[in-house]
């Protein structure tokens, strides 16, 4: 008969994901994770695996509580102008929330990994590629809906959108406070295109 795990597992879960965040994927060694989950190695290769299959776990419970606001956001405000504000703002919230570590998880984990790294900075570059595809399809609503002029870039400001997110991320890691990037989302917001006069 197998024998009982003895210690709880989301609990655990929750603290490889906070290590993670703070230190980074390869910065972070098994021996601080098994220090900061309360477990043995043995006992964190039995019901995670190894290393990187505890990271994408942890990386899948992060959207699905820490990075879930952008995915509402994006899906629950009627235009795309609102759904981006409200990314931004709901951004500048969660990066510097003292609750948790500084930034998004998934865009400072995989920073400066070595070639071994590969494969988690290619998971964590897909996620970003989706959510700047989200970005699009709301800005592609706007368009549709002749909010947008017809000839806007719609691309590019994905694009654009993208960098200020991932940029409030490394100045909220920095030290920069909610007000600082409510201003820089003001800014950024302050860029979108007015719609074309009607004949």
């Amino acid at each position: 008969m197998a024998r009982q795990r003895t210690f709880d597992r989301e609990a655990a879960l929750e603290s490889a994901l906070r290590a993670f965040w703070e230190r980074g994927y390869e910065a972070t060694s098994v021996a601080e994770l098994t220090a900061v989950m309360g477990i043995k190695p043995p006992s964190l290769y039995a019901a995670f695996g190894d290393k990187r299959r505890l990271f994408e776990e942890a990386v899948r419970r992060y959207q699905q509580t820490y990075g879930a606001a952008t995915t509402h956001a994006l899906a629950e405000e009627p235009t795309g102008r609102r759904a981006i504000e409200r990314v931004l703002r709901d951004s500048a919230a969660e990066f510097t929330s003292a609750e948790h570590p500084a930034g998004c998880l998934i865009i400072t984990a995989a920073v400066n990994c070595g070639p071994e790294s590969a494969e988690v900075e290619a998971l964590l570059r897909r996620f970003r590629q989706e959510t700047r595809a989200a970005l699009k399809k709301r800005i592609d609503d706007d368009v549709a809906a002749g909010t947008l002029p017809a000839d806007t870039d719609t691309e590019g400001m994905a694009a654009f959108f993208a960098v200020v997110i991932q940029g409030m991320s490394t100045q909220a890691r920095d030290g920069a406070s909610e007000d600082d990037l409510l201003r820089v989302a003001a800014l950024a917001m302050s860029t979108w295109p007015t719609p074309a006069a009607s004949d």
